[in-house]
């Protein structure tokens, strides 16, 4: 079953980020500053057209152990990563 990234809140304390209607020049700082954002114990469901390990590596570096990233899907095409900040 696909998953459905037009939703804005899937459940409490998830929130879904569509990277793929978002600019490419401003994506990298929209998702930052999204997970900035986010409280404790809240989710920003990433959705995306290919796997961003860059970006990923990137988010490592930053934010360290306050933000875990799960996949949720993980097949051509279609990327959904769970970034989950730590309470």
């Amino acid at each position: 079953m696909a998953h459905d990234c037009s939703i804005p809140v899937i459940q409490d304390g998830i929130y879904s980020f569509d990277a793929r209607g978002i600019a490419r020049r401003f994506r990298h700082a929209a998702i930052f500053g999204a997970l900035n954002a986010l409280q404790p114990g809240e989710t920003m469901r990433f959705c995306n057209d290919h796997d961003p390990l860059p970006l990923l590596s990137q988010i490592g570096q930053f934010f360290g152990e306050r933000v875990r990233i799960e996949y949720v899907r993980r097949e051509p095409g279609e990327i959904v990563i769970d970034f989950c900040v730590a309470s």
